[in-house]
């Protein structure tokens, strides 16, 4: 036993030697690698029989060894550096999956928690919750709506802000102003209030180009430089209605319709409403006009948390004006929320406040073709104005007046054939065309600022300027710099010289940015 013994130890050796003289041998090949004392002893040996010529390469070879030691020092670095990176990864794995582990468990304890608590719920009525029984049926009395809103559990009621609604609304009665006023008298009213009231000061053609935005499209937007009044606009417009606007700061989080809306919590059961949807709810029970504010609506991109309400507005009729806010439906839900969808009110508007600036994204132009720009970059003058007071106005008669300035006032065929003519030079000159949508918004936009006291032509010279001309920012400036002269005289010479000053305006200062 002895003899194999010493045989195994002996035959293990080989191997094991050979393994430690591999590791030895890597020791001493790095040690030999780093050995600056040898590398002066030869330098010091050789250095009185190097000719000049020769201590050139000298350097060179000094400076290429210093270059292969650096790299090889920056490989260890970096190897040792990743291998750091992944054990802390696998250690903050490892946390993490022991942190899932204990949140499991406590869901776990509160699901039961949960079950005792219906259990003994269920035991206070006088059932056994652990065997079944048989219950008969009996004759339900017939329902009273306003008495299941009242009586319902506040734990079973997912949208509690728009049930407050409900119950505040369940024997209301839609009011009927009576109102009387013309367009151009509504102009008037306003811009009266705002001054007399509010001290905000707004020229009557600003007033003019706000309202028969509303009439043109169900989102306005208000841009222009900081601090001349848009945000003010929108909200005295809400104070003049007494209908104070909801205004929602956009924030630059916003990625989809959540924020505007609001969204369902798994974990509580709740939908977290917003004021927003709130006063969309309330709109739908009245016929009053309301007013959402998207203040900085640029500050988040548009097209991400407005796309389905751009979408929506584009329906034919107001009966597709549907949102589907949640996928299931409970017996508490809201009255008008019907299999889970909400339908939008009709007598609601959008309006949007735009700072062009470095801060904020560009407004695309699936945006800007659903929306009414308005430039607001002046600051109204200061007059004295007549003591208005605010005024309850019907979404009906307001939009009955829309309606009549529409058939009251259409476009004259002088001016469409003006507009055809310029449609083709554009399309020949700058490859841009109308689409049917500003065709049809167009006709809605000068129609009303005709019934508001303005001129055919300034109307379409102001609607233009915003919706076709913009377009132009997209093009090589200074490739159409040239062109841009020629249709200037274009324009001068199809509606005359003392008109379409905003066209003309405008491209002026597209000549000026190049």
């Amino acid at each position: 036993m002895d003899t194999f013994a010493r045989f195994l130890f002996e035959f293990m050796s080989v191997f094991f030697n050979g393994v430690i003289t591999i590791f030895k041998g890597l020791i001493d090949g790095v040690i030999q690698m780093f050995n600056i004392s040898e590398y002066a002893y030869l330098i010091q040996l050789y250095k009185n029989d190097l000719k000049v010529s020769e201590w050139v390469l000298v350097i060179l070879a000094v400076i290429v060894i210093g270059v292969l030691l650096g790299l090889i020092l920056l490989l260890l670095y970096f190897a040792i550096r990743k291998y750091l990176k992944f054990r802390k990864t696998l250690v903050e794995q490892e946390s993490m999956l022991d942190e899932i582990a204990q949140l499991n468990n406590q869901v776990a304890q509160l699901v039961q928690e949960k079950e005792k608590i219906l259990a003994m719920k269920v035991s206070q009525l006088g059932l056994k919750p652990d065997s079944s029984t048989e219950v008969l049926e009996e004759e339900e009395p017939e329902k009273d709506e306003n008495a299941d809103l009242e009586n319902a559990d506040d734990a079973n009621i997912r949208f509690s802000k728009l049930h407050a609604i409900d119950l505040e609304y369940k024997d209301y009665k839609v009011q009927v102003y009576n109102n009387t006023f013309t367009l151009e008298e509504l102009v008037e009213l306003f811009r009266n209030f705002a001054a007399s009231k509010l001290k905000l000061y707004y020229t009557t053609n600003m007033i003019r180009l706000f309202i028969s935005a509303l009439s043109a499209t169900k989102l306005v937007i208000l841009q222009g430089i900081s601090g001349t009044g848009k945000t003010s606009l929108a909200y005295a417009w809400g104070k003049f209605i007494k209908k104070d606007a909801i205004i929602a700061s956009v924030q630059p989080s916003w990625r989809d319709r959540t924020e505007l809306f609001g969204y369902f919590n798994e974990f509580t059961k709740k939908f977290n409403e917003t004021e927003v949807l709130k006063k969309m709810y309330e709109a739908g029970y009245n016929d009053d006009v309301y007013v959402t504010v998207l203040d900085e609506m640029n500050i988040a991109r548009v097209e991400y948390y407005f796309a389905e309400m751009l979408s929506i507005l584009e329906m034919p009729t107001r009966d597709e004006w549907i949102i589907e806010l949640v996928p299931s439906v409970w017996d508490t839900d809201p009255k008008k929320l019907i299999d889970g969808k909400l339908k939008i009110p009709g007598n609601m508007w959008y309006i949007g406040t735009i700072n062009n600036d470095d801060s904020t994204f560009a407004v695309t132009d699936k945006v800007y073709d659903r929306a009414m720009p308005i430039d607001i970059n002046d600051k109204g003058q200061v007059f004295e104005p007549i003591d208005t007071e605010a005024m309850n106005i019907n979404s009906s008669y307001l939009e009955g007046l829309f309606k009549q300035a529409k058939e009251k006032h259409p476009l004259s065929s002088e001016m469409a054939k003006k507009i055809d003519e310029m449609d083709d030079y554009v399309i020949k000159h700058f490859r841009i065309a109308f689409g049917n949508r500003i065709v049809k918004q167009l006709k809605d936009f000068v129609a009303t600022y005709v019934e508001c006291g303005g001129r055919e032509v300034d109307g379409v010279d102001y609607y233009i300027a915003r919706k076709i001309l913009r377009k132009f920012e997209q093009l090589n400036l200074a490739y159409i710099r040239d062109e841009l002269d020629g249709f200037i005289e274009f324009l001068d010479k199809s509606f005359g010289k003392e008109n379409f000053n905003e066209c003309k305006e405008y491209l002026l200062r597209l000549k000026k940015m190049v």
